[in-house]
C-alpha cells in the first residue's frame, strides 16, 4: 500500500510518500498550488504504483486552500482522506515530546496517521459535490447572523426616536414598520405627517392590513412621543432598515438555490415535524453522507455534543461538560431544529418535559433531545424509512 501525506497551504502543498512496510518513496517535496503542481504530484504518485487501488492520499481539512487538490485527486480516482487538523495535531505530539511544527513534519504526520488509522473513510466523490450545499448553507447562517445584528440596532434607535412604537404593534420587524420609518425616521416627523400619507403608505405596505385608523394612533402617539430629534440616529435608522431589506432579498435569493439541491437529496430527515428546508439543508450539507457514520453517537461527536469524558485513577468526573469540537453549523441546525421538533411533535415534547422535570436547564434538556433526534434521523436514513408520527 501506498501513502501519500499532503500538508495543505496557500501558495505550495508539502508531500511525502511512502509504503506500507516503512520505506520512504520521496522525501518530504513541494509543489506549487496550481495546475503543473498538481500534475507533478500525480506523475510522482503513479511512480509508486500504476494500481490506484493500493494508494492512499490524505491532506488536513484546511477550508477552501484544500478544495481544488482535492477535487483534482478525486477525478483521478484515488482514494482520498480528509483528516481533522486536531486529529494530526494530537497525533504529531504523540509522537515527540518536542515542539516541532513545520509544513515537511506535518506531511510525514499525516501519512503515519493514516497507516496507523485502518478505520478512516475515504471522502467521497458526492461528498465533494456536496460542498456546493454546504457553502450556500453557511453562506445563509453568515447573512442572517448579520441580519440579526442590525435588526438589535434597529430596535435600538427606534427606542431612542419613537419608543412608544413597539407598544402599539405586534412587532417591529414588519415590512409595514419599516416602510413608515424609512420615510418618516422618528417621532417629530410622524406627529407632522399628512394623515392621508400615512394612511397610503400603511395600507399599501401592509397590503391592505393597516389603514387610516392605525395612522391616526400611531400619529397621535407620535405627537405625545418622548423620543428624541435626532438628525444622524434618523439617518442610521434609515441606512439600517435599506441593509435589513436588502439582506432579506439576498437570503431569499440563498435559499431559492438551496431548495432544488435539498429536493435532490429527498432525505426521509425531511419527513420529521419540525424540521424545515432551512435546518434540514444545513444538517444534509454539513453531514454529507450518512455513511460515513457507523452510529449516531459518531454523528454527535462530529457536531460536538457528545459530553467529555474525564476519569484518572479513582476520580471521575460528575459534570460532563459538552465538547464544542466539531463543527458549530451543525450543532446550531441540530439544536434549531429539535427545538421545533419538540414543539410540532408530541412524543420529543414530551421527551423533553421529562428532562426539564429532572431539574435539567431548558438548553441542557434540548441536548438530550438533541440526542434523541440524532438517533430518529440516523434511523430514517439507514433504514429509508419517512417519519411515522405517534398515534
Amino acid at each position: 500500500m501506498i501513502y501519500v501525506g499532503i500538508d495543505i497551504a496557500k501558495n505550495k502543498h508539502d508531500c511525502f510518500i511512502m509504503n506500507s512496510a516503512g520505506e520512504i518513496l520521496y522525501k518530504p517535496f513541494s509543489i506549487p498550488n496550481c495546475r503543473d503542481g498538481f500534475s507533478c504530484l500525480y506523475e510522482k504518485i503513479l511512480t509508486c504504483s500504476s494500481d490506484k487501488g493500493n494508494i492512499k492520499v490524505g491532506l488536513e481539512a484546511t477550508g477552501h486552500y484544500s478544495y481544488n487538490l482535492l477535487g483534482f485527486l478525486l477525478d483521478k480516482g484515488l482514494t482520498t482522506f480528509v483528516i481533522n487538523p486536531l486529529h494530526t495535531n494530537l497525533y504529531r505530539k504523540s509522537l515527540s515530546l518536542r515542539k516541532t511544527k513545520t509544513d515537511k513534519v506535518d506531511s510525514r504526520t499525516i501519512t503515519m496517521l493514516m497507516m496507523s488509522e485502518p478505520d478512516l473513510k475515504p471522502y467521497s466523490i458526492s461528498s465533494y459535490h456536496n460542498e456546493e450545499l454546504k457553502s450556500l448553507t453557511r453562506y445563509r447562517f453568515d447573512k442572517v447572523k448579520e441580519r440579526a445584528k442590525l435588526k438589535t440596532s434597529f430596535t435600538r434607535l427606534v427606542t431612542i426616536l419613537f419608543p412608544e412604537l413597539e407598544k402599539l404593534v405586534p412587532t417591529l420587524h414588519m415590512r409595514s414598520i419599516y416602510e413608515l420609518l424609512k420615510e418618516f425616521s422618528g417621532a417629530s416627523k410622524i406627529a407632522s405627517a399628512h394623515l392621508t400619507r400615512l394612511s397610503n403608505l400603511l395600507s399599501d405596505s401592509s397590503k391592505g392590513r393597516y389603514g387610516k385608523d392605525t395612522a391616526v394612533v400611531l400619529r397621535d402617539a407620535a405627537r405625545i412621543s418622548i423620543g428624541s430629534v435626532m438628525p444622524a440616529k434618523s439617518l442610521e435608522l434609515r441606512h439600517t432598515i435599506c441593509l435589513i431589506q436588502t439582506l432579506d432579498t439576498e437570503i431569499k435569493e440563498i435559499e431559492d438555490e438551496i431548495k432544488p439541491l435539498v429536493d435532490a437529496i429527498n432525505s426521509p430527515i425531511l419527513s420529521v415535524p419540525g424540521i424545515s428546508y432551512r435546518m434540514g439543508a444545513m444538517i444534509l450539507a454539513e453531514l454529507g453522507n450518512f455513511e460515513r457514520f457507523d452510529s449516531p453517537d459518531k454523528i454527535l461527536a462530529f457536531a460536538g455534543i457528545s459530553p467529555s469524558t474525564y476519569q484518572s485513577g479513582q476520580l471521575t468526573s460528575s459534570y460532563a461538560h459538552m465538547e464544542k469540537r466539531g463543527s458549530k453549523y451543525l450543532r446550531y441546525a441540530l439544536f434549531n431544529a429539535t427545538i421545533y421538533v419538540c414543539h410540532w411533535n408530541p412524543t420529543f415534547a414530551n421527551y423533553l418535559a421529562k428532562k426539564r422535570s429532572e431539574g435539567k436547564h431548558y438548553y441542557v434538556a434540548i441536548s438530550h433531545a438533541t440526542k434523541k433526534l440524532v438517533r430518529v434521523m440516523y434511523h430514517l436514513v439507514k433504514s429509508n424509512q419517512v417519519f411515522a408520527k405517534a398515534a
